[in-house]
C-alpha cells in the first residue's frame, strides 16, 4: 500500500508540475529553476501532512490501542480457559505486539490521506474543456483505492469495522486541512501575461501580489492594469 499510494503521488505531482512549468501556467518568484521551486512547495506540503496523520495515528495505536480481530490466531496462547490474566502468547513477539495496537487504521488513515490529496491536487491543476470526465475519473479510482484498503483491513481481520471508518475520516481531514490552510491549490490568480492579447499586453505589467495578509503564501505573478 505505501508503495503504491507514495509512488503515485510522485509520478503525477512531478508530472503535473513539470507541464504546468514548462506551459508558463506556472511561475514561481524563486531566482532558483522554476520547476524545482514548484516542485518542493508541493512536495513539501504532501509530506508535511503525511506525518502528520502519521504521527496521530501512532499517538493513538501507542496510548489507547486494542487487541485487533485476529489477535488470538497471532498470539497462539498456551492456554485460554476462564479468566487470565497474563495470556502466554506462543507466536511471534513482534505481530503479537503488533496486533494489540488497534485503534483505529493507520493504512486506511494514510491511503485515504494521499488519494484524497492527489484528488484535490488534480482538481486544483487540470484545468481545461478536455478535463470535464477526465479529471472525475482520476478522482474516483483514487478515493476507490483507499476504500478498497480500507474495506481489506476488516476481510483480514486485521482491524475492526470502526477502526477502519475513524481512520478514512482522520486521513480525509488531515488531506482536506493540508490543502486548505497550508497548500495554495486554490487561490485565485490572474493567468500570466505573457497570455494576454497583443493590444492589451501594452497596458499589462508583471508585479508581485501586493495584499500583505497572504504574502507568505504567494509565490506566483499575478498581472494587473496600469492606471
Amino acid at each position: 500500500m505505501a508503495a503504491v499510494t507514495i509512488s503515485s503521488s510522485m509520478i503525477i505531482i512531478t508530472t503535473g508540475e513539470a507541464y504546468l512549468v514548462r506551459t508558463k501556467r506556472l511561475r514561481s518568484n524563486s531566482t532558483f529553476n522554476q520547476y524545482l521551486s514548484a516542485l518542493y512547495k508541493v512536495v513539501g506540503t504532501f509530506l508535511f501532512g503525511a506525518a502528520v496523520s502519521q504521527s496521530l495515528t501512532d499517538l493513538a495505536k501507542f496510548t489507547i490501542g486494542r487487541p485487533r480481530p485476529n489477535f488470538l490466531s497471532v498470539c497462539a496462547p498456551a492456554t485460554c480457559k476462564g479468566y487470565v490474566l497474563h495470556i502466554n502468547c506462543t507466536g511471534s513477539a513482534r505481530n503479537v505486539t503488533e496486533s494489540r495496537l488497534s485503534f483505529y487504521s493507520g493504512h486506511s488513515s494514510f491511503g485515504m490521506y494521499c488519494m484524497l490529496f492527489l484528488s484535490l491536487y488534480v482538481q486544483a491543476r487540470m484545468q481545461g474543456k478536455w478535463t470535464r470526465l477526465v479529471r472525475p475519473t482520476i478522482q474516483f479510482f483514487l478515493v476507490v483505492f483507499s476504500l478498497y484498503v480500507g474495506y481489506t483491513r476488516v476481510s483480514d481481520y486485521k482491524h475492526h469495522w470502526s477502526d477502519v471508518l475513524v481512520g478514512l475520516l482522520q486521513g480525509a481531514l488531515i488531506a482536506v486541512l493540508t490543502v486548505r490552510y497550508v497548500s495554495d491549490f486554490f487561490k485565485q490568480r490572474p493567468p500570466p501575461c505573457s497570455q494576454a492579447e497583443p493590444a492589451e499586453a501594452e497596458q499589462l505589467e508583471c508585479k508581485p501580489n501586493p495584499q500583505p495578509s497572504d504574502s507568505h503564501h504567494e509565490n506566483h505573478y499575478s498581472c494587473s492594469g496600469l492606471a
